[in-house]
């Protein structure tokens, strides 16, 4: 029966299929999302207060990414919990003393907190919610694409099933991609690189890798127009652009900052400019604003030329998180994230790759071994 609390959103995504060559083409499909229905004054502030409790109960913890609700992000914050992109979340999990983790954000982020914490319980407010890019990539269809080129370095974005997880090498996240295929690169790796083209074509712009691109892209970045975002540009002079790099190379090419949510985040901080025109999901200016009382943040434009606008910057499955479900899952233990154990033995290890790479990064060097005869992972 359907849940009359709950509105239907239809979207588009962009699914790669393989041609009898081996290289993906896209195709449009359908999918939904639904949309919570926003909760009362007083409903608001009693599930607050039963999440609270809850989570104490329970022995849980909440992470929340930047692009859900306000509320979400507030409320992990609030009770000890974390708000920050997918594999930090993960990896805060991990190192948590809680026993349950509560997931706010996509699919694959429950699957890669599970996959780092395979003993404790991973919960989700819905388990429908997906990603434009893990749909857009599926295990199979992968799996064929990467035997097509067995030369080749497989590197997969962290917006990934665990299955794909699983066929890689090495995963990473817009905050470390430069540097791993930068340092591939040094050591002759080509690379095959899945599963957002945009992010893939910046980065081997940046390092001029030697890459094959599977041809995914995110519906919310996606979106942003460079011929609008100039106009936007001519009326706010002097705002700084911040562009996260699942944009189109167009929009990348008129940023001041280019980086994940976390660069962005940095870049609005230490630059002194009073506006900034932000090209990534409409989530981040919850946070942008929090940090940056005196500063001014507008939404990148989705209108224009050639516009759906089937986004409008906000993703509609991180929409489907709910305070209602949260209270809900915490309270019945309702969708949890389950992981095939073998299948997480072996997505764990080119996530476990990355971490031992941005670690020995932060101290100053990268030894050779990190990225070396990793064929017979």
């Amino acid at each position: 029966m359907t849940n009359p609390t709950l509105s239907h959103k239809e979207v588009e995504y962009e699914q790669p299929q393989s041609e009898l060559d081996g290289g993906p083409v896209c195709t449009t499909k359908q999918a939904w999302a639904r949309v919570p229905v926003a909760p009362t004054t007083l409903e608001r502030a009693a599930l607050k207060d039963k999440i609270r409790r809850l989570l104490k109960e329970k022995n849980a913890v909440m992470v929340s990414h930047y692009y859900v609700h306000s509320d979400l992000q507030d409320l992990a914050e609030e009770t000890g919990g974390l708000v920050s992109d997918s594999l930090e979340m993960a990896r805060f999990g991990r190192d948590h003393a809680a026993t349950t983790l509560l997931v706010c954000g996509v699919r694959f982020m429950g699957e890669t907190a599970k996959i780092l914490s395979p003993e404790k319980r991973v919960l989700m407010p819905d388990l429908d919610a997906t990603c434009s890019l893990d749909l857009g990539c599926p295990a199979d269809e992968f799996s064929a694409f990467c035997d097509a080129h067995p030369d080749r370095t497989v590197v997969v974005y962290a917006n990934t099933s665990a299955a794909v997880k699983a066929r890689a090498d090495w995963l990473v996240t817009s905050s470390c991609a430069l540097d791993i295929v930068k340092a591939l690169k040094d050591q002759g790796h080509k690379i095959l690189w899945a599963p957002d083209r945009h992010l893939g074509g910046y980065i081997q712009r940046e390092t001029g890798a030697d890459m094959v691109m599977w041809e995914g892209s995110c519906i919310v970045h996606d979106e942003f127009k460079s011929f609008e975002l100039q106009e936007l540009l001519r009326e706010h002079p002097g705002a700084k652009v911040l562009v996260h790099p699942e944009s189109p190379a167009a929009v990348v090419a008129l940023a001041d900052a280019v980086g994940s949510t976390s660069a962005i985040l940095n870049a609005a901080r230490q630059m002194d400019a009073k506006e900034f025109i932000v090209a990534t999901d409409n989530g981040m200016m919850h946070k942008l604003r929090t940090l940056n009382p005196g500063k001014t943040f507008m939404e990148a434009p989705t209108s224009g030329n050639s516009a759906t606008c089937k986004s409008c910057a906000h993703c509609p499955w991180m929409a489907m998180n709910g305070l209602a479900d949260v209270a809900r899952v915490l309270e019945t233990g309702a969708n949890e994230i389950q992981v095939d154990p073998a299948l997480g033995l072996r997505a764990k290890l080119p996530i476990d790759r990355m971490l031992a790479f941005t670690a020995a990064l932060k101290q100053g060097s990268v030894p050779k071994g990190l990225v070396a005869h990793i064929g017979a992972a």
